[in-house]
């Protein structure tokens, strides 16, 4: 009797176990639907210009409504990319491609925010109609980055140099003029079935724009290094963005002559390793160009986006999909191949700040080559590894699970976003009193207060995704920390698609 009791209570023990892990499985149950909600409706906290009367973010105003005077141009509306006020239209140009890859991808799962997302989208299209609106030349950014960086002011007050930075034929600029043929290119894919008049002319924007860029070769680090250097220089060259807005322009309208330059021109990037702008200085990276995606590099990007028409094709294949393999390969935690390194609480690490822009940019492109590979009946082989597309997907979402705060410190990363997110982000409109509650102009460094208070940001930045923890799992809640505690467009933009997909 006694031997059996003891089983009882060993069984007692056990069920009592499985029931606090369920409690507390329960207690992390995520909810991805509001964070889908609120991912978006950052981009209205981001937004210049003359905001809306749809504007839901009610503690921003209208700012910055004279830029591109000093060039005669209207350049007013767009985004601020990150914490500061400067239109930077190289990663702003990134950020409207993944948002519209995002909708193509998951806008069927997106439900009511899905009209948010194309109004997010249709702020930066807009922008950069006015952006490209004379022919052979493109404005490439708004705003003195010095000049910005040297107050702590809202953007409805502005009083720091606005000067409008141009490319034209004879100062080229092919990387970001092709990003912003891309981000035209795949927002007509968006709009094609909801606003066809707007979707020819982004169409055909898109197609002069490309071509500006690759008849007129360059780097906008030369023509307006000053400008952009050493905030958003461009190390990897221009080629990958040359590929990256062919490659959308194909998706777009099926024009040979645009798979023909992708596959003449595709050898020219495959580089072993690449050289990134971390914080302003060149470093030697390992992992490869395939490994490589974000606002500086379209290597990886290109591979998945256009696997998805090769896959069909063994002819084309050898070109894309190796490298798209390499890239799942170089991610997987038991990958014999892998690049990356991971926290012990299971976060993506690559070299550099903001780290959480590679956990948002590579899970999308985990979750987009899955389904390519579902709809196939591929599997990815790492040596010994054979790798599901349900492996690639679970890899996505432990990376989404640990920014919404599944994760040592039970942190969301996301602002405004479960019980316990950053308070005191680096964010000039966020960390400032608003026009409702402090009605007066403040000036250049009337702000540096509030900058340097202990306490937590006046408003709530609903949405926004922070530069996140550092590889030990540790956060700084510090506006002075800016590689953890600044938000930016890009790492939002396609963690939208993830979190609608996961929805």
């Amino acid at each position: 009797m006694r031997g059996k009791s003891v089983e009882m209570s060993k069984l007692s023990l056990l069920l009592t176990m499985m029931m606090a892990i369920m409690a507390k499985s329960v207690s992390l149950k995520l909810n991805y639907g509001d964070a889908l909600t609120k991912s978006i409706l950052f981009f209205e906290g981001q937004r210049s210009g003359k905001l809306p009367p749809s504007q839901r973010m009610k503690w921003r105003k209208d700012s910055a409504l004279n830029d591109g005077q000093d060039i005669h141009m209207n350049m007013v509306g767009g985004y601020y990319d990150a914490g500061d006020n400067v239109k930077f239209h190289f990663p702003m140009a990134f950020t409207t491609t993944m948002l519209a890859w995002s909708v193509i991808e998951f806008g069927d799962k997106m439900g009511s925010d899905l009209q948010h997302a194309l109004e997010a989208i249709r702020w930066g299209t807009d922008y950069f109609l006015k952006a490209t609106k004379i022919p052979n030349v493109v404005v490439a950014q708004v705003g003195n980055p010095t000049s910005d960086h040297g107050c702590w002011e809202r953007p409805e007050d502005m009083d720091t140099s606005r000067q409008a930075y141009y490319l034209t034929q004879d100062k080229p600029g092919s990387e970001v003029s092709s990003e912003i043929a891309a981000a035209l290119a795949a927002s007509s894919i968006v709009f094609r079935k909801i606003d066809r008049k707007y979707s020819k002319v982004l169409l055909g924007r898109a197609k002069q724009v490309f071509n500006f860029a690759n008849n007129h070769r360059g780097s906008y680090n030369d023509s307006i290094g000053d400008g952009v250097c050493p905030f958003y220089c461009n190390f990897n060259g221009y080629m990958d963005e040359l590929i990256w807005g062919s490659s959308w322009l194909y998706k777009a309208t099926n024009d040979q002559t645009h798979w023909n330059f992708i596959k003449s021109n595709i050898q020219s990037i495959k580089f072993t390793s690449i050289v990134k702008n971390i914080n302003g200085f060149k470093v030697l990276t390992n992992g490869g160009s395939f490994a490589e995606f974000g606002w500086d590099s379209k290597h990886a990007g290109i591979n998945v986006l256009v696997s998805k028409w090769v896959m069909k094709n063994p002819s084309d294949q050898s070109l894309f999909v190796p490298n798209a393999n390499k890239l799942v390969c170089s991610l997987l935690p038991n990958s014999p191949t892998k690049s990356v390194t991971y926290s012990k609480g299971g976060l993506l690490f690559k070299v550099g700040s903001s780290n959480l822009q590679h956990a948002t940019s590579l899970s999308f492109l985990l979750i987009v080559y899955a389904r390519y590979m579902q709809a196939n009946n591929k599997v990815v082989r790492c040596g010994n590894v054979v790798a599901k597309p349900s492996d690639l997907i679970n890899l996505a979402k432990t990376q989404v699970d640990y920014i919404l705060g599944n994760n040592p410190l039970g942190m969301s990363y996301m602002v405004g976003y479960g019980k316990k997110y950053p308070q005191k982000i680096h964010h000039r409109g966020s960390t400032l009193p608003s026009f409702d509650v402090h009605p007066n102009r403040m000036g250049c460094r009337d702000g540096d207060k509030y900058f340097q208070s202990s306490t937590p940001n006046i408003n709530v930045l609903t949405g926004a995704i922070v530069g996140g923890p550092a590889d030990d799992d540790s956060f700084q809640d510090s506006r002075y920390n800016v590689s953890q505690s600044e938000p930016a467009t890009y790492i939002n933009a396609p963690f939208v698609g993830v979190l609608a997909y996961f929805k």
